[in-house]
């Protein structure tokens, strides 16, 4: 089989679609039968063609961004040109998606299509949206072969109805041989965050935990909140925390190698998403990683794990942008090493049993089995 994954980007750029992709082209690359390659768009800078973990990648120039779109103009003759059996691609990015579906239908091989999320914008980015989602995503998501939705709760989308018999529940995972606890010791009172620092990820909820920590300082005065990622929001997420007074207690470490990404989620006493838009969170796969190291997370009901994470006790789900919750389960949490550790335990079992991407991935090996 050879496969070409098409995500806007891909490694090193650190993102959820960018470590699904990344991670399942990985496993499907260790199948005898398999050839995977991803064509996405050149960000970060770095070297256009190269094969990384067997993954064969090619990285097209872009000239623009739409929303959170590179717009690669050599990307339909790059995918014309390819020899390929099966097409990939990954909504809510559209053009990469638009033109895999243009070049599967020209070639006559089956579209996957990935939905991890609805597109929605502010301001003129909404219309933007709205217009997209009436006219190019229906074309999309009535040609497509098969739509993977990663929670269940994701068929209800305004979006996929209608097109319910041919989407199938397949969840994100975590490769629990790199994502695990460590024998360096917890950091105390260490908080872990984790996103790309943006207009578009803003729904991550950091602004929440910014004004919860102000709280949590209250009862535990060294707490610390380690954020991770950079973006065009950097210096006004500074801002909050200056206005908030908590610059003790907040370091910005920006950009974060796989590596440095691994060290925090295994030194810190907890990690936290504390997300806020349904529309937007696909799935959280952040939270998967930090139970796979061991660490306890707090995280909030419009997340694909939330409801494990309550069954198995290996953390707390909050509501949305309810700030005095989220403070509540921060305290609850750090002032109880006993906790943490039963938490982070549960957690690491949770993952092992439901969320390993060897067996994800053999899902969708079977999955592009069947169209073939």
């Amino acid at each position: 089989m050879k496969i070409i994954q098409t995500p806007v980007r891909f490694y090193p750029f650190i993102g959820g679609v960018e470590q699904y992709v990344y991670y399942i082209s990985r496993q499907l690359a260790k199948y005898d039968d398999c050839e995977v390659k991803v064509i996405c768009a050149n960000e970060p800078d770095t070297i256009p063609e190269e094969t990384y973990d067997n993954i064969e990648i090619k990285r097209l120039n872009y000239y623009t961004k739409v929303a959170n779109t590179n717009v690669t103009l050599s990307l339909p003759s790059t995918l014309y040109n390819e020899s390929f059996d099966i097409i990939h691609t990954h909504i809510p990015t559209p053009w990469s998606s638009d033109w895999s579906n243009i070049i599967a239908r020209a070639k006559n091989k089956p579209l996957v299509v990935t939905y991890h999320n609805d597109i929605i914008g502010e301001g003129i980015a909404n219309y933007i949206a709205k217009f997209y989602n009436a006219t190019a995503l229906k074309l999309l998501l009535s040609r497509a072969d098969r739509i993977i939705i990663t929670q269940d709760d994701y068929i209800n989308s305004p979006h996929l109805k209608g097109y319910e018999d041919k989407i199938v529940t397949i969840p994100n995972g975590v490769d629990t041989e790199i994502f695990k606890p460590t024998q360096k010791p917890r950091t105390e009172n260490q908080i872990f965050f984790l996103s790309v620092l943006d207009q578009f990820h803003k729904y991550k909820g950091l602004d929440y935990l910014l004004e919860a920590l102000v709280n949590v300082k209250e009862v535990i005065p060294d707490v610390k909140l380690v954020v991770g990622g950079k973006g065009e929001l950097l210096e006004f997420y500074k801002s909050e925390v200056s206005r908030l007074n908590i610059e003790d207690n907040v370091e910005f470490v920006g950009y974060l190698t796989n590596e440095e990404v691994l060290e925090y989620y295994t030194t810190s006493s907890l990690f936290i998403l504390p997300s806020i838009s349904s529309l937007q969170e696909g799935f959280g796969i952040v939270v998967l990683e930090a139970l796979a190291c061991q660490t306890p997370v707090i995280s909030t009901n419009i997340v694909g794990v939330a409801d494990d994470v309550i069954s198995t006790n290996s953390g707390i789900i909050v509501k949305p942008k309810d700030t005095p919750m989220l403070s509540e389960a921060i305290i609850k949490i750090l002032s109880n090493p006993l906790l943490q550790q039963k938490m982070g335990e549960n957690g690491r079992r949770l993952v092992k049993e439901k969320y390993e991407w060897k067996n994800i991935a053999k899902s969708i090996h079977d999955l592009y089995e069947e169209l073939l």
